[in-house]
C-alpha cells in the first residue's frame, strides 16, 4: 500500500476513488506547521535560522500520516501545484523524517492541475522530486513577511498607539487605497458643457450628432469650459444649416480575451456576480476539488491560483471541438489562439483557469450545483470557450457634418456600429470594471446617411457637467492594480484584502474600499519614516527576486541578508524618533483629514473653542485624535473622521446646548470627543457623560433623547420574587437589563427605554435557564453535519456573536456573510482545523506526556546541535565588540 498526502479531506475523498485500494489518501488540512508568533522564530544573526511550530490539530494529523507511512510501501506528496503546495509537501516530509518513519521508502512528489481521473493517474505515472528552489522561495517569502511584521509592528505600537500592525504586502496595498483617497480630497471639479444636435435625414430618420469642432479648431474632450461659450455655440447651432461632409464605414474586429487568471476571475466575479475576492476563491476551491455528478466526484475546473493565461494543447483542441458542436463551424477560427500575460512579474508555468471538460456545459451540470457554484462555473466556462472562438466582426460608421451660420462654422460627428458577426460574443460578453473608460463612443446603429446631402435640425441640446474625482478602489480594481504593479501573488490577493478589513484599516461599503483614519495614519507614518518599504517598485522588485529564487537563479539566504541589512538600519534609526517628529509629519501628510476646511473660511488649525490654541494630532492609548495646544485650560478634542465626514466633526467642535435637566437644573450638551459624540450633563470632571449608542446620529439628538440617555440606567421595577430592583442600561456590550448581579442582553437600545417589568422578568429568566456565559447548550443548533473523523458531532450553531461551527470544545466562527445553511462538512472541518491550530495545548497533557511523545508534540525545534550553536552565537553577539541585530520583539502580525 502507498500513502498519498493532499491538503483537504474533500480532495482526499475524490482522489481515493480514482486510485483504488492500493492507496491510502490522507489530508494534511493545509499547512502542518508555521513560524510561531513570538521572539526568535527567525534569527537574522544566525543566518536566518527558522524555528517551526506544529499546532495541536496538525500534530494529530501528522501522527495519523506517520502511522500510515510506517506501514506503507511508499509516499506520494500530492499537494497543490504552486509554491505553497510545494512548501506543504516539504514540511510534511521533514516532519516524517524527524519521526524516523521514512527509512528507505520511496518518496515522490506528484502535481496535477485538475482533479480528474486522467489528470491524477497521469501525474502518479510521472512523479518527480520536491522542487528545492520553489521551497527556498517559500522560505524566503515567509522569513521576509515575518521580519517585516514582527519588527515594524512594534515601531508602530511605540510611535503610533492604536495602530494594529504592518505587513510587507499589506502595507503597500493599503497605501494604494490611501493614495486614491488623497487624490479624491485634492480633486477640484471642473465645469464643462456638451452640445449636440438632433438631426433629420431627407428620408425623415432622426439621429444625434455631437459638437466636435468650432472656431476653426477641433474641440478636445470637455473643451467647452463655461456657460458663456456654451450659449454662444448653441446659438450658432440653432441658426445653422447642416450638410453631410463624409460618411465612412469600415469593418472592425474585436478579439476575445484570454481565459481567467486568479485576478481576472476575481475581477469578473465582482463586476458580474457581486462576489468578494474571498467568496470567489471559496466557491472556486469547491469546483476545483470536485462535485458529485451522478455518483462520480469530478473536479470541474483547473487549479484556481495562477497567473498563467495559456491553456494546455489538449484543452485547446477540446475547446475547438466543443465550439464547432455547440456554436457552429464558423465560430471556430482557422488556427488556435495563444495568449501571453501583460502582468508584471507573472509566472506562466501554470495553466489559466478553465473547465476540465468543455463538453460539460453549464446546462448539463446545473442540477448538481448550488446557486453560486453554477454562476461561477458558467462564468469560467463561457470565458474559457470564448477565448478560442472567432473574432466578432463589426461595421463602424463615422459621419462628419458641417454646420454653417453665416461666416461661422462648426463640426459635428455621429458614430454608430453594427455587429455583422457576433463571434465570441455569442458565448461571453465582458463586463467592464466600474470606473474603466469605454473602449469607444459607439452610439448604436445609424440610419441611412449619404455624403453631401442636407439635414434638417430638430433640436439643439446643451448640458452642463462637472468632472468627477477618481473612483475609490473596489476589491476587483485594487487586485487589478496590484497585479499591474507586480505586488503580491495570486494566492495572496484575497488574504491581503481580508487583513486590511479585519484590522479596520479599510471598510467596504457598496463594494468600494474606504480607508479608515487608523489606516491613513499608518500609511502616512510609513511613507514618512519607512518610505522605501511602501514603494511600489521596491515591493515589485522583491517579488521578482522571489521569482528568481524559485527559478534557481538567486540564493535565498543572500536575498534575506541584503534586505535585512538595510531594513535593520531603518528600524534602528527610529529609536531616536520623537513623538513630536511623528505628529509634525502626520499633521502635514494628513492635513485634509486632520484640518478639514470650515464653512466660515476660518483657519482650520485654530481651536474654535478657546480661539488661541493650535489644533494638532495627539496620540492616546486608543489611537490618534485632534486636540488643542492649550490643554488643560482648553480640553477640546475631536475624533478623526474615518469616512470623510469632516463637516460633522467640525459641527461638533463646540458643545451644542440641548436644554436643562428638569431634575438637576444642569445644562445638557452634545459634544464630540476622541471616542465620538456624547451627551454631557453639567461641567467639570464630575459631569455625567454618555456616548451615543450605535446607530444614533448627532444631528438627530434633541432634548428628549439626551434626557433619556443621560438618565440611564433606568429603574424598571422590583422583581416579584426577590424584591430587588431591575434596571435597564447601556453597557460595553450593548443594551441590557440587570437584576441582582445578573445581566441579560436586550435586542436594541430602544428596548432600554420601553421594556416593562413583565418582559424584563422573562428575559432574565431565559438568561438564567441557559446558564452563565455563552455555553454550548445556550446556543441554538442550526444544522447538523455528521461526525468528525476523530469522533463527536459537528454542529452549526447560532450564538451571541453570530453563527459558528462547534465540535467538542472547538468553536469556529463562520466567515462574515456566510449562510449557516450553506456550510458543508468540508467547510466545517477546515474551519475547525484552523481554529484548533490557534488554541493552546492543555497544560495537564503536556505534563503527563512521556519524553518521546513530547518530542513529537506541538513544537518542532531546531536540532540540539543547532541549538547549541545558536546559543554560542547569541553569547558572542551580546559582547560589546560585535554589533548584533536586534531581537525580534514579542508581537503579532
Amino acid at each position: 500500500m502507498n500513502v498519498v498526502v493532499v491538503e483537504s479531506p474533500a480532495k482526499a475523498k475524490t482522489i481515493n476513488k480514482y486510485l483504488g485500494p492500493g492507496y491510502k489518501v490522507l489530508a494534511s488540512f493545509g499547512h502542518v506547521r508555521d513560524l510561531p508568533a513570538k521572539d526568535g522564530s527567525v534569527l537574522p544573526d544566525q543566518d536566518f535560522e527558522m524555528t517551526w511550530e506544529v499546532d495541536t490539530a496538525s500534530a494529530k494529523r501528522m501522527k495519523d500520516i506517520a502511522d500510515a507511512v510506517k506501514n506503507s510501501d511508499g509516499l506520494f506528496l500530492a499537494t497543490d501545484p504552486d509554491r505553497e503546495g510545494e512548501a506543504i509537501s516539504w514540511h510534511v516530509l521533514d516532519l516524517l523524517k524527524k519521526k524516523k518513519v521514512i527509512g528507505d521508502k520511496p518518496v515522490k512528489r506528484v502535481v496535477f492541475n485538475a482533479i480528474t481521473k486522467k489528470a491524477v493517474l497521469d501525474a502518479m505515472a510521472n512523479p518527480r522530486d520536491i522542487d528545492t528552489p520553489l521551497v527556498d522561495a517559500y522560505l524566503a517569502r515567509r522569513a521576509l513577511d515575518y521580519l517585516v511584521g514582527f519588527n515594524l509592528s512594534p515601531v508602530l505600537w511605540r510611535k503610533l498607539p492604536g495602530a494594529r500592525s504592518a505587513g510587507r504586502v499589506q502595507s503597500v496595498a493599503l497605501r494604494l487605497v490611501c493614495d486614491r483617497e488623497s487624490e479624491i480630497e485634492r480633486f477640484v471639479a471642473e465645469e464643462y458643457w456638451n452640445l449636440s444636435a438632433l438631426l433629420k435625414t431627407p428620408r425623415g430618420d432622426e439621429f444625434e450628432a455631437r459638437l466636435v469642432a468650432a472656431d476653426g479648431k477641433r474641440l478636445q474632450a470637455r473643451g467647452v469650459k463655461n456657460g458663456e461659450d456654451a450659449g454662444r455655440l448653441k446659438a450658432l447651432l440653432e441658426g445653422a444649416s447642416y450638410t453631410v461632409e463624409t460618411v465612412e464605414a469600415k469593418p472592425v474586429k474585436r478579439n476575445p480575451g484570454p481565459p481567467f487568471t486568479t485576478s481576472t476571475l476575481q475581477q469578473a466575479a465582482s463586476s458580474n456576480l457581486g462576489f468578494s475576492a474571498s467568496r470567489t476563491m471559496q466557491v472556486a476551491q469547491k469546483l476545483y476539488e470536485g462535485i458529485e455528478l451522478g455518483g462520480e466526484t469530478v473536479g470541474l475546473i483547473t487549479y484556481m491560483r495562477t497567473d498563467g493565461v495559456q491553456m494546455a494543447p489538449e484543452a485547446i483542441d477540446a475547446a475547438r471541438v466543443a465550439i464547432g458542436e455547440q456554436f457552429g463551424a464558423r465560430y471556430c477560427p482557422e488556427k488556435p489562439r495563444f495568449y501571453s500575460t501583460k502582468a508584471k512579474n507573472a509566472q506562466e508555468a501554470h495553466e489559466a483557469i478553465r473547465p476540465t471538460d468543455f463538453n460539460r456545459s453549464p446546462d448539463q451540470v446545473r442540477r448538481f450545483l448550488e446557486g453560486d457554484q453554477l454562476r461561477l462555473y458558467e462564468l469560467i466556462w463561457k470565458r474559457g470557450i470564448a477565448s478560442q472562438m472567432a473574432s466578432a466582426e463589426m461595421e463602424r460608421t463615422t459621419v462628419d457634418i458641417e454646420a454653417s451660420n453665416g461666416t461661422e462654422r462648426a463640426g459635428l460627428r455621429a458614430v454608430g456600429s453594427v455587429v455583422r458577426f457576433d463571434g465570441f460574443l455569442a458565448a461571453y460578453v465582458d463586463q467592464r470594471e466600474e470606473g474603466d473608460a469605454a473602449e469607444d463612443d459607439d452610439d448604436g446603429r445609424l440610419p441611412e446617411i449619404n455624403a453631401r446631402e442636407k439635414l434638417v435640425k430638430s433640436k439643439v441640446n446643451s448640458s452642463q457637467h462637472f468632472t468627477e474625482p477618481p473612483p475609490r478602489y473596489s476589491e476587483a480594481s485594487l487586485i487589478k492594480k496590484m497585479e499591474e504593479l507586480g505586488i503580491g501573488r495570486p494566492s495572496t490577493y484575497a488574504a491581503t484584502l481580508k487583513t486590511l478589513s479585519d484590522r479596520e484599516y479599510v471598510t467596504i461599503d457598496k463594494r468600494k474600499l474606504t480607508p479608515q483614519a487608523k489606516g491613513r495614519l499608518v500609511t502616512a507614518f510609513l511613507e514618512s519614516f519607512f518610505t522605501k518599504y511602501v514603494e511600489y517598485d521596491f515591493t515589485a522588485d522583491l517579488e521578482e527576486k522571489l521569482d528568481k529564487i524559485s527559478a534557481g537563479e538567486l540564493d535565498w539566504k543572500q536575498v534575506l541578508r541584503d534586505f535585512w541589512k538595510d531594513f535593520f538600519g531603518q528600524i534602528d534609526e527610529t529609536k531616536e524618533l520623537r513623538v513630536t517628529n511623528v505628529l509634525d509629519a502626520l499633521n502635514e501628510a494628513l492635513a485634509p483629514l486632520v484640518f478639514p476646511k470650515r464653512d466660515d473660511g476660518s483657519d482650520p488649525r485654530i481651536c474654535q473653542v478657546c480661539g488661541t490654541g493650535n489644533l494638532s494630532l495627539k496620540l492616546g492609548k486608543y489611537g490618534a485624535f485632534v486636540g488643542c495646544s492649550n490643554y488643560p485650560e482648553c480640553n477640546f478634542t475631536r475624533q478623526l473622521s474615518s469616512d470623510g465626514s469632516e463637516a460633522e466633526a467640525s459641527a461638533l467642535s463646540e458643545p451644542k446646548a440641548l436644554g436643562a435637566d428638569p431634575h438637576t437644573g444642569e445644562e445638557l450638551t452634545l459634544r464630540s470627543g476622541r471616542f465620538g459624540p456624547y451627551i454631557q450633563r453639567g461641567d467639570g470632571k464630575e459631569a455625567k457623560r454618555s456616548s451615543l449608542p450605535k446607530g444614533w446620529k448627532p444631528e438627530d439628538i434633541d432634548h428628549e433623547k439626551a434626557l433619556a440617555l443621560i438618565g440611564l440606567p433606568r429603574d424598571i421595577g422590583k422583581h416579584p420574587e426577590s424584591g430587588k430592583m431591575i434596571s435597564a442600561g447601556l453597557g460595553r456590550y450593548g443594551p441590557f437589563v440587570l437584576h441582582d448581579g445578573t445581566y441579560a442582553n436586550l435586542e436594541s437600545i430602544e428596548d432600554v427605554f420601553s421594556i416593562g417589568l413583565n418582559r424584563a422578568v422573562t428575559v432574565l429568566a431565559d438568561k438564567q435557564s441557559k446558564g452563565p456565559g455563552r455555553g454550548r447548550n445556550a446556543a441554538v443548533a442550526l444544522k447538523e453535519l455528521g461526525d468528525h473523523p476523530d469522533g463527536g458531532p459537528i454542529v452549526v450553531r447560532e450564538g451571541k456573536y453570530g453563527p459558528y461551527v462547534n465540535w467538542g470544545k472547538v468553536n469556529a466562527t463562520l466567515p462574515k456573510g456566510k449562510d449557516p445553511q450553506s456550510v458543508t462538512a468540508e467547510d466545517a472541518l477546515a474551519l475547525i482545523a484552523e481554529k484548533a491550530g490557534k488554541m493552546p495545548a492543555p497544560k495537564t497533557k503536556a505534563k503527563k506526556a512521556p519524553a518521546k511523545a513530547a518530542t513529537a508534540a506541538a513544537r518542532t525545534t531546531v536540532t540540539k546541535a543547532a541549538a547549541t550553536k545558536s546559543a554560542a552565537k547569541t553569547k558572542t553577539a551580546a559582547k560589546p565588540k560585535a554589533k548584533a541585530a536586534p531581537k525580534v520583539k514579542k508581537t503579532g502580525t
